[in-house]
C-alpha cells in the first residue's frame, strides 16, 4: 500500500481555481490518485480554509452548495484529522524551533503527529525534511507524480 500523504490547502484549491489550468490539471490529477487509493489525508482546518478560499479568493468562485459538496466528498473518502490542543502546542513548538507560520505549522503538526512523512504543498521549502515530515511541492518543475505513486 502507498503510505498516507497530507494534502495543503493549496492543492485543494488548485483543482478548482480555472486562472491557473496547468495547476488544475496537475492538482485534479493528484487528488484523483489520492481519492482511489484511499491514502488522501487532510484535517479540519484544511477543511476549513479549503471552503473560505474556494468560495472567496479564487476568480470564479464555488457556490456555498457546491463548496459544501465537495467538502461532503472529501469527508466521505478522505482521513480527516482532527486539531486538538497538543496539536496546537505542537505547531507553536513548529513557530519557535524551525520559524514556520503559525497556521505552516499546524500543518506540519497535525502530519508528524500522526505520523504522515509526505506533505504536498506549494507553501514550504520543497524538499526540506523537518523531524521526519518531508515537503514536496507538486507544482515543482521535476516533480514526478510516479516517484510518490506506482500508478494502475
Amino acid at each position: 500500500m502507498t503510505a498516507r500523504i497530507f494534502v495543503d490547502t493549496n492543492v485543494l484549491v488548485y483543482a478548482y481555481d480555472r486562472s491557473e489550468p496547468v495547476k488544475q490539471q496537475q492538482a485534479f490529477n493528484l487528488l484523483h490518485h489520492l481519492t482511489m487509493t484511499g491514502t488522501g489525508v487532510i484535517s479540519v482546518q484544511v477543511m476549513a480554509e479549503f471552503f473560505n478560499t474556494i468560495t472567496r479568493k479564487i476568480t470564479a468562485p464555488l457556490s456555498l452548495d457546491e463548496a459544501y459538496q465537495r467538502l461532503e466528498n472529501y469527508q466521505q473518502s478522505w482521513i480527516i484529522l482532527d486539531l486538538t490542543p497538543f496539536t496546537v502546542l505542537e505547531a507553536v513548538r513548529g513557530v519557535q524551533m524551525y520559524q514556520l507560520s503559525f497556521w505552516d505549522a499546524h500543518i506540519w503538526a497535525a502530519a508528524r503527529m500522526n505520523q504522515i512523512t509526505v506533505i504536498f504543498s506549494e507553501d514550504f521549502n520543497n524538499g526540506a525534511t523537518l523531524e521526519g515530515v518531508h515537503f514536496i511541492n507538486p507544482f515543482a518543475p521535476n516533480f514526478q507524480m510516479a516517484d510518490w505513486f506506482t500508478l494502475s
